[in-house]
């Protein structure tokens, strides 16, 4: 099998990378060699390239900077899986989209299932929540995942910025008033390997198990990593930024378990098994 993913070097790329190069041929994609956004572009590369399987994790993800840059959003997020889904129809290919849990307006008080309706607060959650209803109108052949909280050696996520700073401070203060799942990249990289080898198409929730609010994190964070320093819970409303965020964004695997294909772990295990990986991927 073949398998084209974009954004190669990124933080789901690259875990994508080292999970399937070992089994499959693997054309790994930047933006360099790649831009999702040029539909002429993006057909010629994948019709010359002819994979079995496009994943499409390259995404502008920033999303305090969708708010100020709207046109790139849904340039990058929705038009791009669309070019993606239509190049990968042309070939035969499936296709497999990450989109995010950010597509809920955390209303709800129990976890997500991929059956409630969506109401994204911000613009990088519609601009996912549009790339979605692209890639399903351009090919049946299609794997959504929508994910949360994720975290990894590479790019930037939660993890690595509270290492970061613990280097810098004595004391940070955490929003605790945001509920979610942490998820390592590698666990949804494995995941989509499973996936992709089935036929088994449409819409799923894939995070790790349990949840927990971004302070919690963090103090489950430096207690692995073995390191002291004050962690003072604040409310969002003390910290605002430019996107809203969900109050709840706990997603359910429910199309997953009811399908028999749920391998994710809990969140902790995890974190606890890749904070030193983490770590020295900061000090590199």
């Amino acid at each position: 099998m073949k398998v084209l993913i974009t954004g190669a070097t990124g933080q789901l790329g690259s875990e994508l990378y080292a999970a399937l190069a070992g089994d499959f041929e693997v054309i790994p994609t930047t933006r360099k060699e790649l831009d999702v956004t040029d539909v002429t572009t993006v057909r010629s590369f994948v019709m010359a390239n002819e994979p079995d399987v496009v994943i499409h994790p390259a995404a502008y993800t920033d999303v305090d900077g969708c708010e100020n840059n709207k046109e790139k959003a849904f340039l990058v997020n929705a038009v791009g899986a669309r070019n993606m889904a239509i190049a990968a129809r042309q070939v035969g290919a499936k296709l497999v989209y990450i989109s995010t849990d950010y597509v809920f307006d955390g209303k709800k008080q129990d976890p997500y299932v991929e059956y409630d309706p969506p109401n994204p607060l911000n613009i990088y959650g519609w601009s996912k929540l549009v790339g979605e209803w692209m890639v399903k109108e351009q090919n049946p052949r299609t794997f959504i995942l929508r994910v949360a909280w994720l975290y990894g050696p590479r790019g930037k996520n939660f993890v690595k910025t509270m290492l970061a700073l613990a280097r810098e401070k004595e004391e940070l203060y955490v929003v605790n008033d945001q509920r979610g799942t942490p998820t390592f990249a590698g666990d949804v990289a494995r995941q989509i390997k499973a996936l992709i080898e089935t036929d088994c198409y449409g819409l799923y929730h894939c995070t790790s198990q349990g949840s927990c609010t971004w302070y919690e994190f963090a103090k489950e964070v430096f207690r692995l990593a073995g390191i002291s320093i004050r962690v003072i819970p604040v409310t969002s409303a003390e910290f605002p930024r430019p996107a809203k965020r969900p109050t709840n964004s706990v997603l359910e695997n429910f199309m997953l378990k009811v399908q028999g294909l749920d391998i994710m772990p809990r969140w902790e295990e995890s974190l606890e098994a890749q904070i030193q990986r983490i770590k020295e991927a900061i000090e590199e």
